[in-house]
């Protein structure tokens, strides 16, 4: 037992260090000036521009395949647009905010002050492996912070990059970039962070929560969970399933926010899989040797979707391909929608994280919001239609991380909107000011008169404190 305890304390001492250094730097300067919080920033873009092509080869190295353009697109250009608009926007986030101070206790002032928290820590997943991980880091630096980074051990080759490029351009108790494997990954979210972000599944969500717990530590969870994408009885199809196929199929599906599932009305139903199907041809007119279409991240994951896909066909769903080509080659499996699907498949209770596109029917919008409901609240939410009244049912009665109206993704592109889960998709928000203050302990500040009545409030009571309780309790 000692041994073991020996080995561990050992493992985790280059990672204490770290976050010793960066807790006394946080100290020496707990309230960075703008211009040092730019001028991180700034680097943090050229860092981006620097490394892209180079990143862009890695995380295709590390998928076995996957298309520079969506890594250019996912990773390089989302991380450069939450620099561009935190730096515009900076000294607006940082100004101390007035409030109102009530009429009792006027001539006093009031305000919240925006402080940065100290060290944050950072776990990113490696589906969009510099996104997830530098994204939060835009904020978290905005805010001040001092950044830890934990990224994803199945990204080996993208992860030695960023640790290297990192390393070159900050001083490590400015930025630092961890590597291993899960044990690693286990001490990393054990430190005393002021604040911890976790992007990932959410079993391993769990994990980190109990983790964190143990030091008080704040956390942010994006996790995961079933987005499902609702069809409207007045959904165009021609419109929605390309732009439905679009999103399941970037990067093979392996997106947190894909559509999971479609509930669809049945008046769509007989002409939905020709529908689909026309949108995947389209967009991809081969699988295997198409540089457009990526490959599943590794073999354990390939196993995993085609258990899947065999479970349901054995447990009476009907599989119908949405491609000519139907065998999984160089980890590409093509995609398969799954009609007559219901919940004892496997397929219905995970969260699915590939090309395949189970297919719920309903009659009435009520049907399609109580099967929402009846699950945990997803961190995506689709709706494709044109009707007024049921698009508003869906978003007053429906809790989900976010909402895309006649499309899919783009919410979360959206870097002044909240990006965060809810329920078992997580909890905690970022991007833009979101972000800001998420990394920031929003202080109140109660700034008290030379010239001012609460003498009255204290003792000894007498008739003047009776009077200002009325006079009080007379204004409200």
């Amino acid at each position: 037992m000692s041994a073991r305890l020996d080995r561990a304390d050992h493992a985790a001492s280059p990672l204490r260090s770290r976050f010793d250094r960066q807790r006394t730097a946080y100290a020496s300067d707990p309230m960075p000036a703008r211009a040092i919080r730019l001028d991180r920033l700034a680097r943090l873009a050229a860092l981006t521009d620097a490394i892209e092509d180079e990143m862009a080869q890695a995380i295709a190295l590390d998928f076995g395949h996957r298309p520079i353009q969506v890594t250019r697109l996912a990773d390089g250009m989302v991380v450069r647009s939450a620099i561009a608009l935190a730096r515009r926007n900076l000294a607006g986030w940082m100004k101390a905010r007035r409030i109102a101070t009530p009429l009792a206790y006027l001539p006093a002032t009031s305000s919240v002050r925006s402080q940065p928290l100290g060290v944050v820590g950072i776990v990113g997943p490696w589906n969009y492996p510099y996104q997830l991980t530098m994204g939060p880091a835009v904020s978290a630096l905005a805010a001040g912070n001092r950044v830890m980074i934990k990224p994803s051990e199945r990204t080996p080759r993208f992860s030695a990059l960023l640790a290297r490029a990192v390393a070159e351009r900050f001083d490590a108790d400015e930025l630092t970039v961890t590597t291993g494997d899960a044990d690693v990954a286990r001490d990393f979210v054990a430190l005393p962070f002021d604040h911890l972000l976790f992007t990932g599944s959410t079993a391993v969500g769990r994990e980190v929560a109990r983790a964190a717990a143990a030091n008080l530590t704040p956390v942010t969870l994006e996790l995961g969970g079933k987005s499902p994408a609702i069809l409207n009885a007045d959904c165009d199809l021609d419109e929605a399933a390309p732009r439905i196929m679009a999103a399941k199929l970037f990067n093979s599906g392996q997106t947190c926010i894909a559509p999971d599932y479609l509930l669809v009305h049945e008046r769509l139903l007989d002409r939905l899989g020709a529908a689909l199907g026309r949108a995947t041809r389209t967009l991809y007119p081969t699988i295997a040797d198409n540089p457009d279409y990526a490959s599943l991240i590794d073999a354990r994951h390939v196993a995993r979707l085609e258990d899947l896909l065999d479970d349901a066909r054995g447990r009476g769903a009907r599989v119908m391909p949405l491609h000519d080509e139907t065998e999984t080659l160089n980890r590409k499996l093509p995609p398969f929608a799954l009609f007559d699907v219901h919940d004892a498949m496997a397929i219905q209770r995970e969260e699915i994280f590939g090309p395949l596109l189970p297919i719920v029917v309903y009659r009435r919008i009520d049907e399609a919001i109580d099967y929402v409901n009846a699950r945990e609240r997803p961190l995506a939410l689709y709706w494709f239609g044109r009707d007024r009244a049921d698009r508003d049912a869906v978003l007053a009665r429906t809790v989900s991380g976010g909402v895309t109206i006649n499309d899919c993704l783009f919410h979360v592109a959206h870097e002044m909107l909240p990006f965060g889960g809810v329920g078992a998709s997580g909890h905690g928000r970022y991007h833009g000011e979101h972000g800001f203050r998420t990394f920031s302990h929003d202080k109140p500040v109660f700034h008290q008169s030379r010239w001012t009545g609460t003498g009255m409030t204290q003792p000894p009571y007498g008739v003047g404190f009776e009077r200002l309780m009325r006079w009080i309790r007379a204004i409200g």
